[in-house]
């Protein structure tokens, strides 16, 4: 046996001797004592990680948040395109006096080129509901609901790239690979609805947004948590057996392959990606049949049809959008946790979204009649039906728009300065607005927020902490906010 023959350090020779060692260890228990009682007290630092325990054969089943609810789903309306805070929501007289001027010390040159004059709202505002809250001619239906929705009018973005600024409100991160809000969410909370998707995102019908599946993609998440896109004229794609295959041999065939699947798994007890497989193909059966079920709008009575503008011949797009908002109700209906509604698709020189760099009068008139009525009327049937006493709705868009019009133009460049969300529901206080940007829109000056502050609220009201919701990825506790991020408690019942 060879022993180590290395000199003993002055520490180490300390410890052989028989006071000093009664010493250490006295002040050892001390410590000990020490951390107890401010652990008692409430005083040390709380565990920051918090990730929640799944049974891979039942990844969508419920599961508890931190702390009491108040609400049990989110729906989220995504106007992609950067709508312009300042022809919607952000009332700024003094803009209007200062039309075709020079902004005083404002920037020479913009994200797309050099920077025109000021630009009074395209819109006349009028004061609505028992606040006189100012708000847009071109959202006539919305602006009815001002008395019930929580504005917040200085969220501010760290890009001003439309792809990587919906990454930003999406994921809380502006590059490409993080999970989704959505993800997050059904990966924290599973579903109450074991037959339908925990997480559906319904594209608009121009198509899908500039960032596309990342918007709802899972990231480093397990890939069960991402969101299933379709809406109402666009079926899951795949759900359907061949026309070839008959519903009985379809049906034996799957019941077959579940008996296989069952058998296997008891050979194989811990194989938890078989079992999240297995799951994922029962899920698909199940919505083999109710998701033909939920997207079938024909039991919609004609005065709902109305209500949302689904009838109207003229107008394509605003009918489709308006049968997506009546297939986001009827999926909230069913428990779908977290729903994200777009209206606007991806970036066209501002035809197909909110993107109004050159013609934003001309192309407003266009967005805001498609979303208007159709949003109202989504939030006014939810609150109809008794929904909104568990679900949080949250209108948004990705950044907000210059106070001053491009050079040569009649539009407004990209600001991730100051811009607006709305939020309204479970949890939610009416009639009231948080932050005031600068006195023509450009930029937020009190209560400045991030979109991490939003992520944070929208998990609070799930009852998620969203410094505890976590998941170990290269070795990184990653999460929604980053290392950021705050409750909004301002607009908080």
């Amino acid at each position: 046996m060879k022993f180590n023959t290395q000199p003993l350090t002055h520490a180490g020779r300390g410890l052989l001797q028989r006071r000093d060692f009664f010493a250490q260890t006295a002040s050892s228990l001390s410590a000990i004592a020490l951390m107890q009682m401010l652990n008692q007290q409430g005083l040390l630092a709380a565990d920051t990680a918090s990730a929640p325990k799944i049974d891979p054969s039942r990844p969508h089943a419920p599961r508890q948040g931190h702390y009491e609810a108040k609400a049990k789903n989110v729906l989220v309306i995504f106007c992609a395109g950067a709508c312009s805070q300042l022809e919607t929501w952000d009332y700024k007289p003094e803009l209007i006096k200062q039309d075709g001027k020079p902004m005083p010390g404002g920037p020479a040159v913009t994200f797309q080129g050099p920077a025109g004059n000021l630009a009074k709202p395209q819109y006349e505002f009028r004061p609505y509901g028992e606040t006189g809250k100012m708000v847009s001619d071109m959202i006539p239906h919305l602006a009815q609901q001002v008395d019930d929705f929580a504005f917040v009018h200085t969220l501010t973005s760290k890009t001003n790239t439309h792809g990587p600024a919906e990454n930003f409100l999406s994921t809380g991160f502006v590059q490409d690979g993080f999970p989704s809000i959505g993800a997050w969410v059904t990966y924290a909370l599973g579903s109450e609805n074991q037959d339908l998707p925990s997480f559906v995102a319904l594209p608009d019908p121009r198509g899908i947004p500039q960032a596309s599946i990342n918007n709802w993609g899972p990231g480093f998440l397990p890939a069960v948590f991402q969101g299933t896109a379709f809406n109402s004229s666009q079926p899951i794609r795949n759900l359907k057996a061949p026309a070839s295959i008959s519903g009985g041999k379809d049906l034996a065939a799957r019941d077959l392959l579940r008996r296989i699947n069952e058998e296997h798994l008891k050979l194989n007890p811990g194989d938890s990606d078989l079992a999240a497989r297995i799951a994922s193909y029962e899920l698909a059966a199940k919505m083999q049949l109710s998701v033909p079920e939920i997207s079938d709008l024909s039991t919609e009575p004609e005065h709902v049809l109305k209500m949302y503008g689904a009838d109207d011949p003229n107008d394509p797009i605003k009918t489709g959008y308006a049968r997506n908002c009546i297939l986001a109700r009827r999926l909230i209906e069913k428990g779908v946790r977290f729903v994200q509604l777009f209206n606007g698709a991806y970036a066209s020189a501002g035809r197909l979204n909110w993107d109004g760099h050159s013609a934003l009068r001309e192309q407003y008139d266009i967005h805001g009649r498609i979303m208007d009525q159709p949003s109202a009327a989504l939030i006014r049937d939810l609150r109809q039906r008794g929904l909104l006493e568990d679900t949080l709705v949250v209108w948004c868009t990705e950044f907000g728009r210059m106070p001053m019009f491009q050079k040569g133009a009649f539009g407004r460049d990209h600001n991730p300065n100051g811009f607006t969300a709305v939020l309204t529901g479970a949890g939610v206080k009416r009639g009231v607005s948080h932050g005031v940007t600068d006195e023509l829109g450009f930029k937020a000056v009190e209560n400045v927020l991030s979109i991490h502050d939003l992520n944070a609220t929208i998990l609070h009201l799930l009852g998620l902490d969203h410094t505890k919701l976590t998941f170990t990825h290269n070795g990184i506790d990653r999460r929604l906010t980053d290392v950021h991020g705050h409750v909004i408690r301002e607009i908080l019942v």
